[in-house]
């Protein structure tokens, strides 16, 4: 009896992956995941900031609010967290504007860099198209360039960000890449400023939102949407005017899932760290990950 229980929940289990999976391993259905990336959106914002497009996503997809960061708590780690798997012990960016890492990695791609999702997804497919575009000049020292193909730093200038927006869906429409990032440096700036959940910092919030949703429009125009995971990230949040410290009000951020093989309305309950993004992006796209990554595919948000 218990072998035959045993031989049950073995083909419910794979039952349960395979109706989500594809053939070469990746979420069925999905052809490009489009991340934006939003520098201090903190978790504890989200419900009382006016942003439709962001709550259609969270309504129709899998989230939380509570993100944890690594720390320290700052922008150049947590990101580079995101994109490398692990936490700053093992990739060495420890500060906030670290450009290289503040004491060695503990290992090193083929680029010289720690293995990133751009790394990662290079070698599962040497022909893949992806794109890094950032308002955050540091942005460029944490992606693997090298493996990236194109990035571009577009500064937010005077522009509030319609620049970069700007330049991203052009790329978006021209290339059609499988993998892609969109980080705006709000609202970060205006935490800095004026205060986290300061009127500045939550009236910034719709015109990032706006700019999500000529994004999201853009991937409709190009023949794109219908096969796009979306993804809302963000690297911390802040208290007063600054981050940095062990705060829940700085540690948790949003992480948001949209698209095709995406759960409707789920929350998120498990535990979730900065440095699960890379290998769920990983997951996505059926790529192996690296030995040396500590993070977790977050599998539980794919129907």
């Amino acid at each position: 009896m218990k072998r035959i229980l045993l031989l049950v929940s073995s083909l419910i289990l794979i039952a349960g992956v395979s109706s989500c999976t594809s053939e070469n391993g990746g979420v069925r259905g999905v052809k490009h995941v489009v991340m934006i990336g939003l520098d201090g959106l903190a978790g504890n914002t989200v419900e009382a900031a006016d942003m439709p497009t962001v709550k259609m996503m969270m309504e129709n997809g899998a989230w939380t609010l509570q993100a944890r960061s690594i720390l320290p708590s700052s922008s150049a780690c947590n990101w580079a967290s995101m994109y490398m798997g692990v936490g700053p012990e093992m990739h060495g960016y420890n500060t906030w504007g670290s450009r290289k890492p503040d004491f060695p990695s503990i290992a090193l791609g083929k680029n010289g860099i720690f293995p990133t999702i751009f790394t990662v997804l290079r070698e599962h497919n040497p022909e893949i198209n992806t794109a890094a575009l950032y308002e955050w000049a540091t942005q460029g020292d944490l992606i693997d360039n090298k493996a990236v193909s194109y990035h571009k730093h577009v500064p937010m200038g005077e522009s509030r960000s319609a620049d970069i927006t700007n330049a991203y869906i052009s790329y978006l429409k021209e290339n059609k890449p499988a993998f892609s990032i969109c980080i705006f440096d709000s609202p970060d700036a205006e935490g800095h400023g004026h205060g986290w959940g300061s009127e500045p910092y939550m009236n910034r919030l719709p015109e990032i939102d706006a700019y999500i949703a000529k994004i999201v429009e853009a991937t409709k125009e190009a023949g794109m949407y219908d096969d796009t995971i979306f993804m809302i990230v963000s690297d911390h949040g802040g208290i007063n005017k600054g981050h940095g410290g062990t705060t829940m009000d700085e540690m948790e951020a949003p992480l948001v899932f949209f698209g095709p093989g995406v759960k409707k309305g789920y929350k998120i309950e498990q535990p979730v760290v900065r440095y699960d993004t890379a290998p769920t992006i990983a997951y996505i796209f059926g790529a192996k990950t690296p030995d040396v990554w500590r993070g977790r595919a977050i599998v539980e948000i794919f129907e």
